[in-house]
């Protein structure tokens, strides 16, 4: 365990994070980790190698194990309202659920006849839809597998439980990544991470967005880009970017930073009360107590 360091911009920084409290290594030697989801019933962490190609999980009894071998290179995860793992896939381009006989079922792999760029972050409102990024990212070298485009757009989605429809929600921004609803899922905020932007879309009645906004543009040295995004109890909005963990009020104003010794990629609440935070390093998954909690995903 390593204390942490913080880049305090705010005293508000201070009710979540003290001086004194220690960033701990998890598990290190791994290739490029994404996609933490804590179950809240059965204590475990399960997040994505996408270079590994491998869904892992891990849990304070257990340790480190594979729950999935081959994901399709799997990123971002979360679970349903019946706590069924969601997942995206850079390789196969497609949002997928594991069912509870561990069958795997594609819930979206094309838009109007095209295939999906590559789905990269997942979250689920409260009447069970899912809304998810699709940037390229999976189709590019770094993190995926090259391949030819067949949209000529990144767009964010929604998912209909009903019926399955699948609509386009936006394609205003560059390369969407990490989003997440605000406490009372009135506000849906989504980053764009070669932009360094964080926007925020007003949620209507039908599930779609209007009114977009300018959140934030982060700041600050160090390695990442706008990436995994998250609303705490009390509304504070999280995001990993530039040399770690950046804190924001809801309205805005900037708290600091969680500063980490590698690029963090994203992160989730997790343990007793949802007071420890779980951060995927692209190598390194680390852990820090919080003093505001987060929620559950179901």
């Amino acid at each position: 365990m390593t204390q942490i360091q913080l880049d305090i911009h705010d005293s508000g920084l201070a009710e979540i994070f003290e001086r004194n409290d220690e960033l701990e290594t998890v598990v290190s030697g791994l290739k490029f980790l994404e996609g933490p989801a804590w179950h809240p019933y059965e204590s475990h962490l399960r997040f994505s190698d996408i270079l590994g190609n491998s869904t892992l999980q891990w849990s304070e009894s257990d340790g480190l194990s594979i729950y999935r071998r081959n994901s399709h290179m799997a990123n971002g995860n979360t679970y349903d309202r019946q706590g069924r793992l969601l997942s995206c896939h850079h390789a196969s381009s497609r949002v997928t659920r594991m069912d509870d006989d561990e069958t795997m079922t594609a819930l979206a792999s094309h838009f109007q006849g095209r295939e999906l760029n590559s789905p990269n972050d997942i979250v689920v409102k409260s009447d069970g839809s899912i809304y998810f990024t699709d940037p390229p990212f999976g189709r590019e070298a770094k993190v995926g597998i090259p391949r030819e485009f067949q949209l000529d757009f990144n767009g964010v989605y929604r998912l209909d439980p009903a019926n399955a429809a699948l609509t386009l929600l936006t394609s205003a921004l560059n390369r969407p990544n990490g989003l997440c609803f605000s406490r009372d899922e009135s506000l849906l905020y989504v980053n764009d991470s070669p932009e360094y932007q964080i926007h925020v879309f007003d949620v209507t009645a039908d599930g779609s967005l209007t009114n977009q906004r300018l959140f934030a543009q982060t700041q600050g040295d160090g390695p990442g880009v706008p990436d995994g995004m998250k609303i705490d109890s009390e509304g504070n909005l999280y995001c990993c970017a530039q040399g770690g963990l950046h804190v924001y009020k809801r309205d805005g104003s900037f708290l600091g930073r969680l500063l980490t010794p590698m690029q963090v990629t994203n992160f989730t609440w997790g343990d007793d009360g949802m007071r420890s935070i779980y951060l995927t390093g692209i190598t390194t998954l680390y852990r820090v107590r919080t003093g505001i909690a987060g929620t559950p995903l179901f």
